[in-house]
């Protein structure tokens, strides 16, 4: 006797919806004979509906050692591989028959010891750009049987949950002529003789039922059953004043659940506490297009999986979690980066799952009022977290965050951390918008790494992606055209079609920025990250997708667009609303007189000069004026310049793989292209305006952006570090930032500067003080005709030597690659790196504490301390003692709560210490 129980509704629906498309002949497979695959490709998802090339079977088994019901085994070949036994036979338009022969068992190679329970599908074009699955994008699954006598029940069919006071039609099948029965939990409701039972219901009750099927033939009995659930009326209840979209805690044993979803009629939580089971007391109640509802006696501090289901069709996580569980990439977190996962509940539901928790710990934040950098001081250090360390996690970022602060960076931005699609990515393909991805750590990690950097003066910037998601996200799964395989026109986050016709301007589903629930997200999203991680900003990403403007097929969409700008200045002012000095950068990257009106506005903005500055350390001719915001009319220095991002082939591996040459001097020889990149860098950082360094650029970072695909993921070689070439570069990039965060004149009243060419020269000039830099491009000596501001003596910064001029016009020889940084005022030689993870500890000993510092800060020496500054982060002078001392004691109690910089002089040398006042 064989027994088919389906335990719960999830696993009635698969075989339901696959069945719809999928029929096989003979109706019942039986493992040793051999059977007719037939499918029907206009239905299911549709995506290979009047498909004119070859079709093919991506097909497997699930065994009785698969370890899910999605565990495929034995599958016939790779995605992309066309063999003849898969390839699918076109019968008539849009039918297609597969022939599995000699018998299922050996189609497949399944040893005997192995026992098959399902044939697994998904259809395929041949060059695997389509795909035909079952709805809902599921894979199809076929129902396999033993020798002997089958009974199955095919009808109600579709949706598991049927309504109340409707004629139901119960329908089962048996492969050979039986005596049948249907049951209704206990109660008889048809028998007869032959090869279908049929009989009509009508539910007058919610709750859950058991229908049973049962077939006797040959002395032999076989049952199938099905859980059915009825669902009540919805009750129509006023949202309780205060909740929120998503997950509320209203205290430590109870949380309320609230998802807007307009036109659609049910929705049940399902879960750990109801045992993922319908139950009429988990449905949720409505309020116009809101469904809401409380879970009460949950276990304070205890983690809840769960999701909604939504009509009976779809299940979906909530779209607002702060941690989703994953069936397909959890299991490839380490837990030495995430301990204590959650373990996927396994054979009670399929796809990803939201999590609760009531009664959380708080983090405890160290600082509570950041206090911004000056933008014209900024240096942005762009990270991706999965590279940076091969532990990938937010907490080695932060056991690295010393050799950051090192470099002097005071803005770290994040490429994106909250949950994408996979686990290795760069973070452009966003599922869950307010969810840290956990293939990085927990949140209170993200949450402590945010905090070490506001405790050392560097600010954080997200980088956003609001443009788009892709498919696992529940906002765009909840309106969905299988049919065209894109978002419904029901949709209220999504256009049906991307507004770009290019399709190198098209990822993923394309955001409608014209919707008002688009914009009500896309404030909540900001809001969320501001308020609970404290975060300063946001960098977002290609902002000219923020409307629905119609670009032809060859268009980047770079062209003025007013309701682009009036969306961008929206979300712009309401991220203010909330943070008036939070940091807000663009990807823009358009025609100059959309990102002039965009960065007079306020708002920072990417700018590319990548290509110049590869040339011109390569040795080629450039330009590097298009990176001075003035020089694009600007009035504000908004202007984030870059030699390189994430984006870019890396500046290293082109000069190795390119670099010009003449004589001796090659610079695709390692120590010239290393010496190159400081060259660039006197004539990058320097210039005024925030300024962005892609990780590792300041080590010379030479790994082609396509090794290994171009998002690939990339060693970090720190190793790097070992290289006294490569630490020299960090040594004049930390040097250089170090002056732009502290000397007035690399935010100057006026500058010149000539940067086409290959003699470059620029002039800063703040009150009486001058900067004059100077360098060679080419690759050969050169004579630079150069006219200083003032005559007298003039400071060389590199070399520490000084230099009187007489007069203005000066010719100076430059050897290839040389540059020297002038100014009339001696620079102050920072402590110099040498083990890039501490800073060098000299004779003259400095101590500063306690840190934090309440009432008292205390500065001590063996050696005489000359003088002490203290300055708030964004440079303003606070405090001043010039008296010549061992142990300096400073009054802090009238000082703000917040960070500052106590600037130590001591026999010609400085000594930086930031420090927390409570």
């Amino acid at each position: 006797m064989s027994k088919k129980i389906y335990l719960a509704w999830l696993f009635t629906l698969s075989i339901l919806a696959a069945n719809s498309q999928v029929t096989t002949d003979p109706e019942f497979p039986v493992i040793n004979n051999s059977i007719k695959i037939i499918f029907d490709a206009s239905q299911g998802t549709a995506g290979l509906k009047d498909c004119t090339g070859d079709v093919y079977a991506h097909t497997g088994v699930i065994t009785d050692k698969s370890t899910s019901g999605s565990d495929w085994k034995y599958v016939i070949a790779s995605w992309n591989t066309n063999v003849p036994k898969a390839k699918m036979t076109r019968t008539s338009a849009n039918i297609y028959e597969l022939q599995v022969t000699p018998n299922i068992t050996d189609y497949y190679g399944v040893p005997s010891s192995e026992k098959i329970l399902k044939m697994a599908f998904v259809f395929r074009s041949a060059d695997g750009s389509r795909e035909g699955k079952a709805s809902g994008g599921t894979d199809i699954f076929v129902d396999v049987y033993e020798e002997g006598p089958v009974v199955e029940i095919t009808e109600p069919s579709g949706s598991s949950i049927l309504e109340m006071n409707e004629a139901i039609s119960f329908i089962a099948r048996s492969s050979v002529n039986a005596d049948l029965k249907l049951c209704l939990d206990e109660n008889m409701l048809a028998q007869n003789t032959g090869t279908q039972i049929t009989t009509d219901y009508t539910f007058t009750a919610g709750g859950n039922y058991s229908l049973i099927a049962e077939a006797t033939a040959g002395g032999v009995t076989v049952f199938d059953s099905m859980e059915i659930f009825v669902r009540n009326e919805v009750t129509i209840e006023p949202l309780p004043t205060g909740y929120k979209k998503g997950i509320n805690y209203i205290d430590d044993n109870t949380a309320a659940l609230v998802l807007y979803a307009p036109l659609k009629e049910s929705v049940f939580v399902i879960g750990d506490f109801n045992d993922w089971k319908l139950q009429s007391e988990y449905q949720m109640k409505k309020d116009s297009d809101t469904f809401w509802l409380e879970i009460p006696n949950l276990q304070k501090g205890k983690e809840y999986i769960f999701q909604y289901l939504i009509d009976g069709e779809l299940k979906i996580a909530d779209p607002y979690t702060e941690k989703i569980v994953d069936p397909w990439n959890d299991q490839y977190i380490p837990a030495s980066v995430y301990p204590g996962l959650l373990s996927y509940p396994t054979g009670k539901t399929e796809g990803i799952a939201a999590v609760l928790q009531t009664g959380q710990e708080s983090y405890n934040w160290q600082i509570d009022d950041f206090e911004m950098p000056d933008k014209n001081k900024m240096v942005i250090y762009e990270l991706l977290v999965r590279d940076f360390t091969s532990e990938h996690s937010y907490q080695a970022v932060i056991d690295k965050l010393d050799y950051l602060e090192d470099l002097r960076i005071n803005v770290l931005e994040l490429m994106p951390v909250n949950e994408f699609e996979g686990n290795s990515s760069w973070g452009y393909n966003p599922s869950f918008y307010f969810a840290p991805d956990k293939y990085y750590g927990p949140k209170n990690k993200l949450k402590e790494l945010i905090d070490e950097c506001h405790q050392r003066g560097i600010a954080v910037v997200f980088d956003m992606v609001l443009n788009h998601s892709y498919g696992q996200s529940p906002f765009v799964q909840m309106y969905w055209n299988s049919s065209k395989n894109q978002p419904s026109a029901e949709n209220p986050w999504y256009n049906e079609e991307h507004n770009f016709q290019n399709p190198d301007a098209q990822w993923g589903y394309d955001f409608n920025h014209e919707s008002l629930y688009t914009k009500e997200l896309v404030d909540s999203i900001n809001s969320f990250w501001m308020s609970e991680y404290k975060v300063d900003g946001f960098r977002f990403d290609f902002t000219k997708g923020f409307s629905n403007t119609s670009w032809n097929s060859s268009s980047w969409g770079s062209s003025y667009d007013a309701s682009r700008i009036a969306n961008l200045k929206r979300m712009s002012d309401e991220i203010w609303k909330q943070k008036s000095n939070a940091l807000i950068i663009f990807e823009h990257l358009s025609d100059n007189s959309e990102e002039k009106e965009l960065a007079n506005y306020g708002i920072l903005l990417w700018g590319n000069m990548n290509y110049d500055y590869a040339e011109a350390a390569m040795g080629y001719s450039s330009n590097f004026s298009w990176g001075v915001y003035s020089n694009r009319g600007w009035s504000q220095p908004n202007l984030v310049t870059y030699m390189e991002s994430h984006d870019e082939q890396r500046l290293m591996y082109k000069n190795l793989q390119y670099g010009n040459s003449s004589g001796n001097y090659s610079i695709k020889q390692l120590s010239v292209a290393l010496d190159r990149i400081e060259l660039n860098s006197v004539f990058y950082i320097p210039i005024p305006g925030p300024k962005m360094i892609w990780q590792f650029g300041e080590r010379g970072y030479d790994i082609s952006i396509d090794e290994g695909g171009r998002l690939g993921e990339k060693p970090p070689h720190w190793e790097y570090l070992e290289q006294s070439d490569r630490t020299d570069l960090y040594k004049v990039m930390a040097k250089l930032h170090e002056l732009k965060q502290c000397y007035e004149e690399f935010a100057p009243e006026s500058y010149s500067y000539s940067l086409n060419g290959y003699i470059k020269n620029y002039r800063l000039t703040s009150g009486e003080n001058h900067v004059f830099a100077v360098g060679n491009f080419d690759v050969v000596p050169a004579n630079a005709n150069l006219t200083f501001p003032e005559t007298g003596k003039w400071y060389e910064f590199f070399s520490r030597d000084s230099v009187e001029f007489s007069k203005s016009d000066q010719i100076l020889n430059l050897e290839p690659g040389e540059y020297r940084l002038y100014s009339t005022r001696k620079f102050d030689d920072q402590d110099e790196i040498t083990d890039i993870t501490e800073v060098e500890q000299n004779e003259h000993r400095i101590s500063v504490y306690p840190n934090p510092a309440e009432d008292i800060l205390k500065i001590t020496s063996n050696k005489m301390i000359d003088k002490v500054e203290v300055y708030s982060m964004t440079g303003r002078l606070i405090f001043q003692d010039n008296t010549e001392t061992n142990t300096k004691i400073l009054n802090v109690d009238s000082f703000e709560p917040r960070m500052y910089i106590v600037r130590t002089f001591q026999n010609k040398r400085v000594q930086n210490n930031k420090i927390i006042v409570r």
